[in-house]
C-alpha cells in the first residue's frame, strides 16, 4: 500500500517540446529519491501528461519505472481523451512494474454515470491487480466524480484502492474523503486537515521541485506549514507552473530545460527573475531557520 508523500512529477521535455528529453529522467528521479519521498506520480497535471501521445506516455513510464528501481513507488496516471487509450496505457502501467494507476475522468465531453462507470471500470480491469486510484479535479476534467459512480465502483471493481483528490476549498475536497478508500491530497494548502481527518498523504507538484519540503510536512503535518508551502506555491503558481517548476529544478542542480509542450508557454524573462527570486528567498529563509 502506498502512502506519505509523492512527487507530481515534471516531463524533461527537449526540441521545443517536441520530443522528452531522455537523459534527464535519470538525474530527475535521483533528485526526488534524494529529497525524503514515499514515491511519485508521472504524467498528471504537472507533468503534462494529457499533452504527450501514447506512445510517449509510454516511454515515459518505462523510463521513470526503470530509473527509480526499488528506491521510489512509480503510481502512472494514464487518464487520456478515450477509453481505448487510457485502457492501453493502463495495461502498460502494469506491464512495466508500477506500483499503481491513477486516472482523470476524461475531459471536454457531458458523461452520465453509466459511461463514468464503464470508462472507470475498463481502465481498472485493464491493470488489475495493481492498485487503481480515481483522480478527482474538477477544475481540468470540467466536472466531478459523481459519488454514485465512486459507490458503483466500490462495489465491483476490485482494486479501486483509493483517490487523488485536487479540488479547492476545503468544501469541495472534503465530501470525497470516503472511509475504505485511500485518499491522497493534492492542494497543498489542504495536507493538515486533509491528513487530520484521515488522508493517507498527498501527491504534490510542488514536491517535484521541493521534495524535502513537502515530505517533511506530510510526516509531521501542522496547520503553519501548511500555510508555509501552500504560499510557496501560489508564488510558483502565478507563472506558468510547469515551466516555474523545471528552471526551480534546474537551479537546484537537475540538467532539465525549462521546455513545456505547447500550448503551455514557458517564462518570459521578467518571469525567469522573477522565479529565481521565490527560489533565492525560500532558500535563505530556510538556511535562516535552520542557522
Amino acid at each position: 500500500m502506498i502512502t506519505g508523500a509523492l512527487a507530481a512529477a515534471v516531463t524533461p521535455l527537449a526540441g521545443d517540446g517536441k520530443r522528452l528529453d531522455e537523459a534527464a529522467i535519470g538525474p530527475l528521479v535521483g533528485f526526488l529519491a534524494g529529497g525524503g519521498l514515499e514515491g511519485i506520480l508521472v504524467l498528471g497535471t504537472t507533468g503534462e501528461g494529457i499533452l504527450l501521445s501514447v506512445a510517449e506516455r509510454q516511454r515515459v513510464a518505462e523510463l521513470m519505472v526503470s530509473a527509480v528501481g526499488e528506491r521510489l513507488a512509480v503510481a502512472v496516471h494514464v487518464g487520456a481523451q478515450t477509453t481505448a487509450d487510457t485502457v492501453a496505457l493502463a495495461a502498460h502501467a502494469g506491464e512495466v512494474g508500477a506500483a499503481a494507476v491513477a486516472v482523470i475522468g476524461p475531459p471536454y465531453f457531458a458523461y452520465d454515470d453509466a459511461a463514468l462507470t464503464a470508462h472507470f471500470a475498463a481502465s481498472a480491469a485493464a491493470c488489475d491487480p495493481l492498485p487503481f486510484y480515481l483522480y478527482e479535479f474538477a477544475a481540468r476534467a470540467g466536472y466531478s466524480i459523481p459519488q454514485a459512480v465512486i459507490g458503483e465502483l466500490r462495489d465491483t471493481v476490485p482494486n479501486l484502492q483509493g483517490m487523488k483528490v485536487s479540488n479547492m476549498p476545503w468544501e469541495a475536497f472534503e465530501p470525497y474523503l470516503l472511509e475504505g478508500l485511500d485518499v491522497f491530497v493534492g492542494p497543498e494548502t489542504l495536507i493538515y486537515p486533509g491528513m487530520a481527518k484521515g488522508a493517507v498523504g498527498a501527491v504534490s507538484g510542488l514536491a517535484s521541485a521541493f521534495p524535502e519540503v513537502v515530505a517533511d510536512e506530510v510526516r509531521s503535518p501542522s496547520a503553519e506549514g501548511t500555510r508555509r508551502i501552500g504560499a510557496l506555491r501560489a508564488s510558483l503558481q502565478s507563472y506558468p507552473l510547469q515551466a516555474a517548476l523545471k528552471r526551480v529544478l534546474r537551479r537546484r542542480g537537475v540538467p532539465i530545460a525549462q521546455i513545456v509542450r505547447r500550448p503551455l508557454r514557458g517564462l518570459m524573462p521578467d518571469e525567469e527573475r522573477a522565479v529565481d527570486g521565490i527560489l533565492d528567498s525560500w532558500l535563505e529563509a530556510e538556511e535562516r531557520g535552520s542557522g
